[in-house]
């Protein structure tokens, strides 16, 4: 029997994927990005954080750090455990690598992406392996993440090819943020707006 779901308008829903990691990958030859650089941001600032989580969340209607206020974000970015990486080319930032290590003998990799101008060059499987390093330094007993079914098209496949097993699904389903302000009404044309601006 299937069951549909009503999404009220003015919402948006997703199939969420949770993937794991439980021992160690090999290491695998990837590519060597010149020009790219994984560099710590110890001090994060908001207006700089946000600039970048736009630039490359936007398509996917990432939006749930756009809703915290400057006190909260920064709470959280800087809250023990968190490892906050910023991937720069030229000096700019083009990338985006959160890691959780604030549950016992798990690191969650909470955010990770690139700019749209870097995707298809191997940038993602280079930034994937310094994720992994890092994450398994601390040796954990595993290493998860997850993606949903608005991100990129091909981002459950890159996970899957990296090592992870998808091992749990949820719906979630939330307000637009095309519609609340969060992001421009022109973001991920590929999801259909239903419902008013506010």
């Amino acid at each position: 029997m299937v069951e549909l779901l009503d999404v009220p308008p003015g919402a948006i829903a997703s199939v969420v994927t949770y993937l794991e990691m439980t021992e160690r990958p090999r290491p695998r030859p990837g590519p060597v990005m010149m020009g790219l650089h994984l560099v710590p941001m110890s001090d994060p600032d908001p207006e700089r954080y946000r600039a970048l989580f736009r630039a490359i969340g936007a398509p996917w209607l990432w939006f749930s750090r756009l809703q915290l206020d400057d006190a909260s974000l920064r709470a959280r970015l800087t809250a023990p455990g968190v490892a906050l990486y910023v991937v720069q080319e030229r000096k700019v930032d083009v990338g985006l690598l959160e890691l959780d290590f604030s549950a016992q003998d798990e690191v969650e990799i909470s955010f990770f992406g690139l700019a749209p101008h870097c995707t298809g060059r191997g940038a993602g499987s280079w930034l994937m392996a310094q994720a992994l390093a890092l994450a398994w330094a601390k040796k954990p007993r595993r290493v998860w993440l997850h993606t949903c079914s608005l991100d990129h098209p091909r981002a459950l496949a890159f996970y899957q090819k990296h090592g992870f097993r998808p091992y749990a699904r949820k719906v979630e389903i939330a307000p637009d943020p095309r519609l609340t302000g969060l992001l421009p009404p022109d973001a991920a044309p590929h999801v259909p707006v239903i419902g008013e601006t506010a």
